[in-house]
């Protein structure tokens, strides 16, 4: 629901909001931006598609480079920034005096680089976890080590992360209804591809990548040293097959209603047998827990019976491929490159692997973000930067409290309590209040695959250590050096990292108006996201409760569910539509966002804002999202994604009646609506 990132154990050039990569947005230039984008435009009207004619220009002379499946300003300063820190790290290695988090950190990065040292090893470092597997004998055997595989790898409200290859994803956040106690959540996994879709989708481009994944499974087991590795890998696929028909669907996995169920550990047993509950949380150490959130149901219910119906052989086998698999970075070149064959060439299109000070930049910032992230605040990020977006969170948020005013569908009582969420809310800006410790984290300066298998467990033993203690609303959910930001519903609190905070996004030589208009309503965004169709379900003080009465809650879902209507119109290929139910709460809060932006701004600007400036403001936002992506990887997104593709996130304008006015836009044109088609909601 929030602004989504994925885990930058993956990358750290992120998309805002987990979404296609992004931003140019012109700034300081006035008139001048909407001169080019007019000149670059002539044959196309804005009220035609807005984002062609603000972007046409950057569109047609952009390409995607090599190792990126998609691209904008957004990679562009992401990559910007992950030159900078790597930088920073490899000057770490020369220095005798580090403190002994920063030695971590050098070490951590300089054993990942170290490609010769990994290529002697060979699978040596692999053989004792594959040996173990080998080892388990019966199915009391198989469930200890899924326990012990348990990791807290997912985040589904902060994040929207819900993937994980091991059986379940754990996740420690303060409770649904419990915000004074962090509490765990299971959630489903096991899969070796993004989504259930994947499995279960009839296309013949589905067909072609379950073939590809088949045969990525055999190469990953050969180089392993199994035999038999095509029969193995089609017992692997098959019980693939049979966990993903107890998966949710991504659009029911963004329901928090649905995942509100509460069970005792005791109530495991009796509903979803088939496996033995007790010695799986004893091995995951969870054994003391005497309740859980179960996000998945279904899936949890699910993959227990297949433990027990499904035979020892197979589950060994899913074990050892989803252990290759996932340590494939950190083994020899050829696992790597096997990897990336599959899941950057096939499931995204992108034609080259990046290279190695990228992803060993990825890895570090994986295992130890906070850790870098102090490093990047202390060189790149000006005290004056935080204190004027710290003024313009505060500008914003009073617009939005203004435009509740003004709501004539809400009821007081309503009202009161939106207020109340926004008067409470904890907004950081830049990097946290207090930084997280690494003091048990054990680093070699050699074993690139040993410091993986330690972060990993370190970082599941900080989040477990958590239960039993009361929550931390200003804990941070995002690290300072990444491009993004995010609304964390459950500590009714906002993170805005400081790498977001430097142009294009935003540049203190830029006028109000181009600022407003981009990182503005990336504010106002995450701030929407807090009364969005999930949002809006928490109230001030992060617990699940309906605040609304009734009558508003009938208003605000009729409202809604214009906007679904609105984006499922949207046709990105002739065979794949927008999803409007699953990209609902990201469209809330973009249309949300902008308008609360667009009020703040005029504020900030009084009589100097006009309709040259409001011009300003919307090329800002459009060149906000201004991105290329290859296919394979828009499709995807289309699928398991909780945005919109970036063009109709553009298109959100078509809402607001400033937008008409700016731009002279008339009936006729093809984003045109008429007054009462516009979707309000707040």
């Amino acid at each position: 629901m929030n602004t989504r990132w994925t885990p930058i154990k993956t990358a750290i050039a992120l998309a805002l909001c987990g979404a296609s990569l992004a931003f140019s947005p012109a700034h300081g230039a006035g008139q001048e931006a909407v001169k080019q984008a007019e000149t670059k435009s002539m044959t196309m009207l804005p009220g035609d598609d807005f984002f062609a004619w603000a972007n046409g220009d950057w569109l047609a002379k952009t390409e995607i480079p090599a190792d990126k499946s998609g691209w904008g300003a957004m990679g562009q300063l992401a990559e910007e920034t992950n030159q900078r820190i790597a930088k920073l790290i490899e000057g770490l290695a020369g220095q005798k005096d580090l403190s002994p988090e920063a030695r971590k950190v050098s070490d951590y990065y300089s054993a990942y680089m170290n490609e010769g040292a990994i290529e002697e090893k060979g699978i040596a470092p692999l053989k004792p976890y594959l040996a173990r597997i080998d080892a388990i004998k019966d199915k009391a055997g198989l469930t200890r080590a899924l326990g012990e595989n348990l990791r807290a790898d997912v985040d589904p409200l902060n994040a929207t992360n819900f993937y994980t290859e091991n059986l379940f994803g754990l996740w420690v956040s303060p409770g649904l209804h419990d915000p004074g106690h962090n509490t765990p959540y299971l959630l489903q996994g096991g899969l070796g591809m993004p989504d259930r879709a994947y499995y279960l989708d009839k296309s013949q481009r589905m067909d072609d990548l379950r073939d590809k994944y088949q045969k990525h499974i055999a190469a990953m087991l050969k180089l392993a040293g199994y035999d038999n590795v095509d029969a193995r890998a089609k017992r692997v696929f098959a019980l693939e097959s049979a966990i993903a028909q107890t998966h949710a669907t991504r659009e029911v996995s963004a329901d928090v209603l649905k995942a509100d169920n509460t069970w005792a550990a005791k109530d495991f047993a009796t509903k979803a047998p088939g496996m033995d509950w007790n010695a799986f949380f004893k091995a995951a150490r969870l054994n003391g827990q005497q309740k859980f959130i179960v996000w998945h149901p279904t899936a949890v219910k699910g993959e227990a019976s297949l433990v027990r119906s499904t035979d020892l052989a197979t589950w060994k086998d899913w074990l050892a491929f989803h252990q290759i698999n996932h340590f494939a970075s950190v083994l020899p070149k050829a696992f790597a490159d096997q990897r990336f064959e599959f899941y950057g060439k096939a499931l995204t299109g992108t034609p080259q692997q990046s290279v190695r000070w990228k992803r060993a930049l990825s890895a570090t910032n994986g295992a130890m973000d906070e850790a870098i992230g102090k490093i990047y605040v202390e060189k790149y990020f000006p005290a004056e930067s935080k204190t004027r977006v710290q003024q313009m969170v505060t500008n914003i948020i009073a617009a939005f409290d203004k435009r509740i005013d003004k709501l004539d569908w809400m009821a007081p009582t309503t009202r009161a309590q939106a207020k109340e969420k926004l008067k409470t809310l904890y907004v950081g800006v830049g990097y946290p209040d207090h930084w997280k410790s690494y003091e048990g984290l054990a680093v070699s300066p050699t074993d690139a695959f040993a410091n993986a298998v330690h972060a990993e467990e370190f970082q599941t033993a900080h989040e477990i250590a958590k239960l039993g203690k009361k929550p931390d609303r200003t804990e941070w959910a995002m690290p300072p050096q990444l491009v993004n930001a995010v609304n964390l519903p459950l500590q009714n609190a906002l993170n805005f990292p400081a790498a977001i905070l430097q142009p294009p996004f935003f540049d203190a030589n830029a006028s109000d108006a181009t600022n407003y208009g981009s990182i503005g309503s990336i504010i106002g965004h995450e701030i929407s996201h807090s009364f969005d169709d999930q949002g809006a379900q928490f109230d001030a003080q992060g617990r699940l409760r309906n605040w609304w009465t009734p009558q508003d809650e009938k208003h605000f879902k009729e409202a809604s569910q214009k906007l679904v209507a609105q984006y499922s119109a949207y046709k990105p290929f002739p065979d794949l539509a927008v999803n409007g139910q699953q990209t609902l709460s990201e469209n809330l809060a973009d249309l949300a966002g902008i308008a609360a932006s667009y009020d703040a701004y005029h504020a900030a600007m009084g009589p100097k804002a006009n309709e040259a400036t409001d011009r300003d403001f919307f090329i800002g936002f459009a060149h906000s999202w201004r991105t290329k992506m290859r296919e394979a990887a828009e499709r995807r997104g289309i699928l398991t994604d909780g945005h919109a593709p970036p063009q109709y996130r553009t298109a959100t304008v078509r809402n607001l009646d400033a937008w008409y006015k700016a731009f002279d836009v008339k009936p006729g044109e093809k984003l045109y609506l008429p007054p009462e088609q516009r979707v309000r909601v707040w």
